[in-house]
C-alpha cells in the first residue's frame, strides 16, 4: 500500500512489480496491465486453475449485492474501498441504474486506478461520484473525506471487496472494519469479499507466497469462520458467508455453482 509522500516528489508507480488490481484486470480480460502483472497472473493460474472463475464470480457478486442494496434495501449511498481498475458494471453503474440519485465514493491507494476511474467512471447527473486516494489502514481519513459527498446520518453501504485480505494482520483488519462500521448509522450495510484457502487448500497459500516473493502486495487467505467475525454485531443476510459464486446466485437447472476461492457476505447494521 502507498505511504505518504511530499508534494511534487517522484511517484513510484510500481509497474515493474505485480499489482493485485492490474492482475484482476488481466484475469477479467481487461487491457490495463503490464508484463509483471501478466507473469504473476499466469503463475497463480498454474497453481489455482479456477482463479479466473473466482475473479468473475467476485465481480458477479458485486452486481448482485449492489442490486439488492440499492433495490430491496433502499440504500442510496455507497463507500467502495479498494475500487480496483474499472471494468463492466462498476458499483455506481449498478446502483444508479436502479436509483439515479445514488451517491458513490470510490477509494483506492493506487494512482493508476484512480486516474482510470476519473477518466472512465462518469455517474448520472442526478447522483454524485467521488474518488479518494487513501489507504484502508487510515479509516478516519477516508471517513473525513467521504463526508464531503456522503451523509453519514443516513444509511451507507460499505463495500470491502478484495481488499481486506491485503491487511495480513488479523487484529489490524478487525480494527479497521470496526472503525468504519462504527461510523455508519443504523440501516447501513457491510459487504465483504475475501480470498480463502478453503477451496484449493495449500495451493492457495503457495500462490500467495510466490506472489509476495516477486514483489506483490502482501496478501493472506482467511477461512469462513474468520470472515464471519468481521460481521460481529451485524445482521448477516442469507445465505451467510459463502463462495461468491453461491451468494444469491440465479437458479441453475444443473445445480449449485461450484465454489471459488473468493468467499463473501453481506450484513445489515441494526
Amino acid at each position: 500500500m502507498d505511504t505518504p509522500r511530499e508534494s511534487g516528489a517522484p511517484r513510484d508507480l510500481g509497474l515493474d512489480r505485480p499489482h493485485s488490481a492490474r492482475i484482476w484486470n488481466y484475469w477479467l480480460g481487461g487491457k490495463d496491465h503490464h508484463p509483471a502483472d501478466r507473469e504473476a497472473g499466469e503463475m497463480v493460474k498454474q497453481l489455482i486453475p479456477g482463479i479466473v472463475e473466482a475473479a468473475r464470480a467476485d465481480r458477479a457478486f458485486l452486481g448482485r449485492a449492489v442490486r439488492h442494496l440499492a433495490g430491496e434495501a433502499g440504500i442510496r449511498q455507497f463507500l467502495d474501498i479498494g475500487t480496483g481498475l474499472p471494468t463492466a458494471d462498476n458499483t455506481h453503474e449498478v446502483a444508479q441504474r436502479i436509483a439515479p440519485e445514488a451517491r458513490i465514493v470510490y477509494v483506492d491507494n493506487d494512482p493508476i486506478v484512480l486516474a482510470h476511474a476519473r477518466a472512465l467512471l462518469a455517474g448520472t447527473p442526478e447522483g454524485r461520484t467521488q474518488y479518494i486516494e487513501a489507504d484502508l489502514r487510515d479509516p478516519q481519513h477516508i471517513l473525513r473525506v467521504a463526508a464531503q459527498t456522503l451523509d453519514f446520518t443516513r444509511p451507507v453501504a460499505l463495500m470491502l471487496l478484495g481488499i481486506l485480505h491485503h491487511l495480513v494482520d488479523d487484529a489490524e483488519a478487525g480494527k479497521v472494519v470496526r472503525e468504519l462500521v462504527d461510523a455508519l448509522p443504523s440501516g447501513s450495510h457491510l459487504a465483504i469479499a475475501h480470498a480463502t484457502a478453503e477451496v484449493h487448500g495449500e495451493a492457495m497459500h503457495e500462490a500467495m507466497r510466490r506472489f509476495m516473493e516477486v514483489g506483490g502486495t502482501p496478501i493472506v487467505a482467511r477461512d469462513r469462520r474468520h470472515l464471519a467475525t468481521f460481521f460481529d454485531g451485524l445482521e448477516l443476510l442469507e445465505p451467510g458467508v459463502v463462495s461468491c459464486s453461491r451468494w444469491r446466485a440465479e437458479a441453475d437447472p444443473w445445480g449449485e455453482p461450484e465454489e471459488v476461492s473468493q468467499f463473501c457476505g453481506v450484513a445489515r447494521k441494526p
